[in-house]
């Protein structure tokens, strides 16, 4: 009886140490499955060199309205640079002229400025006639001016221009024009706050900022193999944390898209730690020039790293995006640029990225 329960106890032992290494193994397991994804290191190098996989050619005509995102490293000395040219719109801003008897100087002009260049939420510009050219420009010390015209624009994303804001653009262009010897003339208040509220309803009724977020299908990704495939397609890494962009081909232009993912896991201790399950791809749409195709670029980037991630495609809501919905999406689009067209607003050019901002 005795030999019998030693045997059984003997056995039941055994058969508990089976069990403890099953289930250390099996935590292993799926420790090691659950861990995000990590870059590879042979494949970085051998990727560094090559040249991006998605379409990237661009051909942007300059714009002064550009706000470029900032970049780390120095890759981007060779692009061609954004060239500078005056800035005011009838369309878009109210413009005071101002007269002077005899012409001033650049430095005179540039001293007389205000110190902020906003007027409530809205940009304050001043541009002087140059005496040499005969073209209104922005101001330089070099050059003298015989007449100047401030401007203050009428709408952008934050709202239209209000009667608060337009009367310290007066108060702004009359000190101006006081310090330089000059004589405004303003047009009427009320017909310029209602000129900015048509078009802000125009702008709110036409804006667009389209975003995929791409989900891991299993296994969580880390930061560093996110950037590694986002590298592979063209995009740099920008100065905020958790953000790449895929830059324009003109330096100084506005990015073609943006990559975002959580900036905590891009700020962790040890980021290859981080599990990330899901990222966003972003096209601000009024942003960049139509016959760029930046929504094709958008579809196909989403599906290249889809892909080479072992991800989905998806909406802000979660719900996978088949190609019906973005061919759909693409259909709308263009419907979108022809209204932007028709009022001379057209997506990547000076107007809209100002007024789209």
């Amino acid at each position: 009886m005795l030999e019998s329960l030693s045997s059984l106890q003997m056995s039941l032992a055994a058969l508990g140490g089976l069990t403890v290494v099953a289930v250390v193994i099996y935590n292993h397991w799926t420790s090691r499955k659950n861990e995000p994804r990590q870059a590879d290191p042979v494949l970085e190098a051998k990727t560094s060199d090559m040249e991006p996989i998605l379409n990237t050619e661009l051909d942007i005509s300059p714009s002064p309205e550009a706000e470029p995102e900032p970049l780390l490293g120095d890759g981007f000395a060779n692009l061609p640079l954004l060239e500078r040219k005056t800035q005011l719109d009838a369309l878009l801003d109210v413009i005071a002229l101002i007269e002077v008897d005899q012409a001033v100087s650049g430095d005179a002009a540039l001293a007389a400025l205000p110190t902020t260049r906003r007027v409530g939420t809205k940009l304050f510009m001043v541009e002087g006639l140059s005496q040499e050219t005969g073209l209104w420009d922005g101001l330089t010390p070099s050059r003298r001016y015989t007449a100047f015209q401030a401007g203050v624009q009428l709408a952008n994303r934050v709202g239209a221009l209000n009667n608060i804001e337009f009367s310290e653009f007066v108060v702004k262009t009359q000190a101006f024009a006081d310090a330089v010897g000059g004589t405004p003339s303003f047009s009427d208040m009320l017909e310029e706050v209602a000129r900015a509220r048509e078009l802000d309803q125009f702008a709110s009724a036409h804006d667009a900022q389209l975003s995929f977020t791409l989900c891991a299908r299993s296994a969580a990704w880390s930061p560093g193999y996110i950037q590694q495939h986002a590298s592979r397609l063209g995009f740099v890494p920008g100065v905020i944390p958790g953000r790449m962009v895929l830059p324009s081909a003109v330096q100084g232009m506005p990015p073609v898209l943006a990559l975002t993912f959580d900036t905590h896991a891009a700020l962790a201790e040890d980021p290859a730690l981080s599990a990330i399950r899901s990222f966003a791809l972003s096209l601000d749409v009024p942003q960049t020039a139509r016959e760029d195709e930046p929504f094709a670029r958008l579809r196909e980037a989403a599906s290249l790293l889809a892909q080479a991630m072992d991800g989905v495609v998806t909406d802000g809501e979660g719900q996978m995006l088949s190609d019906e919905a973005l061919d759909q999406i693409g259909h709308d689009l263009q419907q979108l640029y022809a209204a932007l067209d028709a009022r001379e607003l057209s997506a990547g050019s000076p107007q809209a990225r100002r007024l789209f901002s």
